[in-house]
């Protein structure tokens, strides 16, 4: 509950960015920070879907941006359009960085690092929900390079259940696995004494 009214603060201090003067630097400094191109939908969904830069002024910093060449559009290696910061983009991300509030600055990075992190576990880790006769399957698979690591079901009443569940395990899955692991190996023979005294 504390924890709640924390990030409702900082959201209230953080009101998204309606300038496209700090816009421009804060995604410069974002790229900067992350140092590796990131796709456009992604960028979107960090700096507009989080509420960090308002949706019109995110459009007119990106068009101002490739226009003056701060950041390029390229493709990644699946051939998705990607953004990374080009030579005035650098510039701008470490002289300006400043103009911007360390509360946005770390927000905007914050929620970076925990949508690609998201983003890998999802590439781990698949959910999906299986009807039955009297409830929902919660199929989860954690992937490996060559094999399935694990490939279980897990039974709920309801589909609301079956999709808490899923996101429970999605929040995280190597601590999911661990624990399988923990109680596979640790389990015991049933010490559970019988009465033979009549026979």
């Amino acid at each position: 509950m504390q924890e709640e009214n924390l990030m409702k603060m900082s959201e209230r201090a953080t009101p998204p960015i309606m300038e496209t003067y700090t816009a421009s630097i804060l995604i410069c400094y974002l790229l900067y920070k992350i140092d590796r191109p990131i796709e456009k939908a992604h960028l979107y969904d960090i700096a507009v879907s989080n509420n960090i830069i308002n949706y019109f002024f995110y459009q007119e910093s990106i068009s101002y941006l490739e226009k003056n060449g701060s950041i390029v559009l390229t493709k990644t290696d699946d051939g998705k359009p990607a953004y990374i910061l080009a030579g005035e983009g650098i510039q701008c991300a470490k002289q300006l960085r400043d103009c911007v509030s360390k509360a946005y600055r770390d927000k905007i990075v914050l929620c970076a690092l925990k949508y690609f992190e998201r983003l890998k576990r999802e590439g781990e880790v698949k959910i999906e929900y299986i009807p039955s006769k009297h409830g929902y399957y919660v199929h989860v698979r954690c992937l490996d390079v060559q094999e399935d690591l694990l490939d279980m079901k897990i039974y709920a009443p309801d589909l609301t259940q079956a999709k808490y569940l899923g996101r429970q395990i999605m929040l995280n899955p190597a601590g999911f696995y661990k624990k399988i692991l923990d109680a596979a190996f640790q389990n015991e023979e049933d010490k559970t004494e019988y009465d033979l005294s009549d026979n």
